[in-house]
């Protein structure tokens, strides 16, 4: 390739909903379209129309743009073409597909995290539908799940994601890479209504205080209100032993999550299903989490084939105090949710606990007794959230304090 020639996005039988562009800058002949399209009679003219509005707006009036499409959504063909553009033009200018009102919503610091589901960053059909699976969150992902020479061209596209795709409440998380890579991907999505971003490998907090920097760096030029939260991932022998330094570090930290692919490669040991081999550094970052007040957050589970070994793992992970896990595969979101939800037993306990604390209350005792035991306050507290997470579960009636009679024994 030389410097008049660039290539951006994906083509192959198995490619979906993206395009490839193939640009060559030309002296003269003004632009000249090759298109390849399934789609070519009804969409031909509208591509070719917004790809002549981008390269009018870089400035470029003679050109080969070679397009195969394979039923790719405009704001898809507006970042492959932006990318082949800039890989040409030195331009800081941004081509921005207008943001959809419904894509400004905010998140909460203390929402449930139960499910993350991760989605490549450079493959737009995975990330379309991807709000339909129900996740907790849905992670854009611009680290590991893309080839280091698609990177720059990821960040174009999660970018225009973020403005044009619809996550039905989910909340909106991007995966930054590490370092100087990685605070460069935070101008790509900062200003565009991300919720919070996931800082992998991170092994000090001065990693943290980079990415916090450079946040507020991005909020103050762009004028942005809406909150960005903060996850380190811990996937390192380091990173573990530093966990609860960094899970203090930011007042922008949520949560903080365990990697354990690569931290059982930095091991030495091999990643089994019953975990042992993990244990001491999944305690550690529970614990660190819990004496920070913010979320622990357990690994991604890597066989997608077998939903009852996932199903224990969560059931295990929940035992050990997480409070959610990743997923890598749609079909593991439910079974996750499932997991981390309170079963009946917890939810009774819990129902009779706030109850007594409010019949207390009413009488004006400042002990809480439920039978012969006394309850404490942190106890009161788990117990309410228990509840709440069962209400907005749909587990409980919003209403069910005026339903049930007040129990104590």
């Amino acid at each position: 390739m030389n410097n008049r020639l660039a290539v951006s996005g994906n083509s192959g039988p198995k490619v979906r909903s993206d395009c490839q562009m193939e640009l060559e800058l030309t002296d003269d002949g003004g632009i000249v379209f090759d298109l390849k399209s399934k789609v070519m009679l009804l969409y031909g003219e509208s591509i070719k129309n917004q790809c002549l509005e981008i390269l009018e707006f870089y400035g470029i009036r003679n050109a080969i743009l070679k397009i195969t499409d394979s039923g790719a959504l405009p704001f898809v063909i507006s970042a492959r073409i932006e990318a082949a553009v800039k890989q040409l033009v030195d331009s800081d200018k941004e081509f921005l597909p207008e943001i959809h009102e419904d894509n400004k919503y905010p998140s909460k610091r203390d929402r449930f995290r139960f499910s993350r589901l991760y989605v490549p960053g450079n493959t737009p059909s995975m990330m379309i539908n991807a709000g339909l699976h129900s996740a907790d969150g849905i992670i854009l992902d611009l680290e590991d799940s893309v080839a280091p020479e698609k990177k720059d061209e990821a960040r174009i596209l999660v970018r225009n994601a973020l403005r044009q795709i619809c996550f039905y409440g989910a909340e909106r998380m991007v995966r930054i890479n590490q370092g100087e890579r990685g605070l460069k991907d935070l101008e790509y999505v900062i200003p565009h209504y991300v919720n919070l971003i996931l800082i992998p490998k991170c092994e000090s907090k001065e990693e943290v205080k980079r990415v916090e920097s450079k946040i507020n760096e991005l909020r103050n030029l762009y004028h942005i209100d809406n909150e960005v939260y903060l996850m380190p991932i811990i996937e390192s022998a380091a990173g573990v032993e530093m966990s609860f330094e960094i899970a203090r570090s930011s007042d922008m930290i949520v949560a903080i999550a365990i990697g354990l692919e690569d931290l059982t490669a930095d091991l030495g040991v091999t990643r089994t299903k019953e975990g042992s081999e993990t244990l001491y550094a999944r305690m550690r970052i529970v614990n660190a989490a819990k004496a920070a007040g913010i979320q622990p957050i357990d690994s991604v589970f890597s066989d997608i084939g077998d939903m009852e070994a996932l199903r224990l793992n969560v059931l295990s992970s929940k035992s050990l105090g997480f409070e959610g896990m990743g997923c890598i595969h749609p079909r593991q979101v439910p079974v996750v949710r499932q997991g981390f939800a309170p079963g009946p037993e917890e939810i009774e306990k819990s129902r009779k606990i706030v109850l007594a604390y409010d019949e207390a209350r009413r009488n004006g005792l400042g002990v809480v007794a439920l039978g012969t035991k006394m309850i404490d306050q942190p106890v009161v507290a788990r117990a309410q959230r228990t509840v709440d997470l069962a209400v907005s579960l749909g587990l409980m009636p919003g209403d069910w304090k005026n339903d049930v009679p007040i129990e104590t024994e």
